[in-house]
């Protein structure tokens, strides 16, 4: 990298967002809470995505997370105290965030260490590539929370895995390590944590002394094949299932009591 850091002009207060030559670089900053995906944060990488459209020459951006963990997932709390904004207008925040870092000309790569929880995992399967380190951790807890995997995420996982381990995955909760999720395709290389940096650089680096217009076409071509095969735009209204999930007594019940659980370690 020839270039001196440039860091972007937009005032962030979730993100830290930068661009070194044709390497940019998302990375979410709230690490004393394991990165969690506010409103706000979701908002702010959308808009974090357009400008790596409009503003820089980055062909390659890392999407990461500060600290410990790729992501904890959705913060709750947030979601909860909504404002002026309607419940399916908060969801759809998340399915925004999903689609403009897909839809991004540069290619993505998710860096994962520690946890990549739920909505976590969501905008890393957004992402072009993903590299973790052995020591990654994966979970999806919609469902014991009581509500359904939103923002793109059922599509993106049957894309990325197929629909019997997504159901299988999605509905039983279970964590799952950085092995299993290498094994059946969802993440392109696994390391040592001790080696990811590296590995993450060396690719962002190759990626980046390609030609654009090669790159981007492939990205482009890739994409537009799998919408075809699983466009997540057809997808079911994920939005309305989290509307009907925060109304309905059960599912809240279910909510309370998951979150008393984790309370008491």
């Amino acid at each position: 990298m020839s270039e001196s850091p440039f860091r972007c002009e937009y005032d962030f207060k979730t993100l830290t967002v930068a661009c070194e030559g044709a390497i940019g670089r998302l990375e979410l900053a709230r690490p004393e809470k394991l990165n969690p995906l506010s409103a706000d944060a979701l908002e702010e990488i959308s808009l974090a995505a357009r400008y790596f459209d409009e503003e820089t020459k980055a062909k390659v951006v890392v999407v990461t997370g500060a600290g410990r963990a790729f992501s904890a997932g959705a913060d709750l709390d947030s979601f909860s105290s909504q404002g002026d904004r309607s419940t399916r207008e908060v969801a759809e925040i998340g399915r925004r965030m999903a689609d403009s870092l897909e839809s991004m000309r540069a290619l993505t790569i998710a860096r994962i260490q520690g946890w990549c929880v739920g909505g976590g995992l969501v905008l890393a399967a957004a992402c072009d590539l993903r590299v973790a380190s052995t020591k990654a951790q994966f979970s999806i807890p919609e469902v014991d929370l009581g509500i359904p995997l939103a923002w793109g995420g059922i599509p993106r996982m049957v894309r990325e895995i197929g629909p019997a381990l997504t159901k299988e995955l999605v509905l039983t909760c279970r964590p799952f390590t950085a092995e299993e999720a290498k094994a059946v395709g969802f993440l392109n290389r696994v390391v040592a944590p001790e080696q990811l940096d590296a590995e993450v650089e060396e690719l962002a680096e190759s990626l980046s002394r390609k030609a654009s217009h090669a790159l981007f076409s492939t990205k482009a071509h890739v994409n537009a094949v799998t919408d075809q095969m699983l466009g997540t735009g057809r997808s079911w209204a994920d939005a309305d299932g989290l509307v009907t999930a925060f109304a309905d007594p059960e599912c809240g019940q279910a909510r309370r009591d998951y979150l008393a659980s984790r309370a008491k370690g």
